[in-house]
């Protein structure tokens, strides 16, 4: 249990890392050294290997897919083949992908019930942005209410279970 939650917060803030590079967005002074700081051990060893390829940090994202597998290569210890783990790895990186985009959407739900101008509320909205912007475009406000939140949700969700059969068939 410890070293899931360890591995989460590592992976999550490389995560992050790449979500930031990837959508060009500029992190709050505190976002950006707690997460650079979190994952710099890893990341600069692995640009050596990996280097930046359109404007994308692979490095990150690569690093966050070696602390899953590490995460669970505790299952070989439990007699699990080498493949299974891998397939394993595999869909709790695509989870924590999908629970990383349900996390920024509640927390820009929260932050617009309670405070709409708080110092991170840009930065979280611009990460959102990406996956909202074509939602907006096919679901309209109601009464000056916008559902997009809630329809990116329910489709990350979605996208959450088929995930879950996808993988329970093998």
């Amino acid at each position: 249990m410890i070293v899931d939650a360890a591995a989460a917060l590592l992976g999550g803030a490389l995560l992050l890392r790449f979500w930031m590079q990837a959508i060009r967005v500029r992190p709050p002074s505190s976002v950006a050294q707690f997460t650079f700081q979190l994952s710099d051990w890893l990341v600069r060893p692995l640009r050596r290997i990996v280097p930046g390829v359109g404007g994308y940090d692979w490095a990150s994202l690569i690093g966050a897919f070696l602390i899953v597998l590490v995460a669970t290569s505790v299952l070989l210890l439990a007699g699990w083949p080498g493949t299974m783990v891998l397939i394993a790895a595999c869909q709790r990186f695509l989870e924590w992908i999908l629970y990383g985009f349900m996390a920024l959407l509640v927390i820009e739900a929260i932050f617009s019930w309670v405070n709409p101008h708080a110092p991170l509320a840009p930065f979280v909205r611009a990460l959102n942005e990406p996956l909202l912007r074509p939602i907006r475009r096919v679901v309209p406000l109601v009464g000056n209410l916008d559902l997009s939140l809630l329809v990116a949700l329910i489709l990350l969700q979605i996208a959450q279970l088929l995930l879950g059969v996808a993988f329970s068939a093998r």
